[in-house]
């Protein structure tokens, strides 16, 4: 049965990692140091031939993909977006700390729970699912055996925690700028279980 390759990176760095606070939907683009870093991994490590990247439409997605895979198409996945954190965007965890709410949502445990005005990881799981389900069968389309994705941290781990096999704890999901994970797809398994198989972490050091 014929599988097919999806590898799956988190964007570069932006003003708002370096200042710790969360952005969701807010488009900052990569700081200067962000783009330095990912040439210098383009240089380090060896990244999948592909013959398609779909991002996230957020600025600090596509342009990790021109860096990553310049001379790639791009397509534009609205669902590959990062969490939407609601009254927590732009803030901070020390000004958020004293919040009943904040600490709620920290602790997790309800799929349901979320930032105020924001999104679940319930909801995030769902729009995942559709991301994923889109690029599957544009994949299968057009008969493209290895694709990429320029995502977030957050999406990332949400969409292995919910998909992935074999089930891997979530602080084992965390991924480095311009760094992710290598999936594997056949149509049987995500029509029948929803699932993808999780090969390893990618890029790979060039030997």
């Amino acid at each position: 049965m014929k599988g097919y390759h999806l590898s799956i990176y988190r964007h570069g760095r932006t003003k708002a990692n370096e200042e710790g606070i969360y952005i969701g939907s807010t488009d900052y683009p990569l700081t200067d140091e962000g783009c330095a870093e990912l040439a210098g991994k383009v240089d380090q490590y060896e990244y999948p031939r592909v013959q398609r990247v779909y991002s996230s439409p957020l600025s600090r997605c596509t342009e990790t993909a021109e860096i990553l895979f310049p001379d790639t198409p791009l397509y534009i996945a609205e669902d590959l977006r990062e969490l939407n954190f609601g009254l927590f965007e732009g803030k901070k965890a020390t000004e958020l700390v004293g919040r009943e709410d904040y600490r709620t949502w920290l602790k997790g445990g309800a799929p349901d729970v979320r930032p105020p005005e924001g999104e679940s990881a319930e909801e995030l799981c769902i729009r995942s699912y559709r991301a994923l389900n889109r690029i599957l069968m544009d994949m299968m389309e057009n008969d493209f055996a290895h694709c990429a994705a320029i995502t977030h941290a957050g999406v990332i781990s949400n969409l292995l925690a919910c998909f992935g096999m074999p089930k891997i704890s979530a602080q084992d999901l965390r991924c480095e700028p311009g760094e992710g994970f290598e999936l594997l797809f056949t149509a049987q398994m995500w029509q029948t279980a929803q699932a993808f198989e999780i090969l390893g972490m990618s890029p790979y050091a060039r030997g």
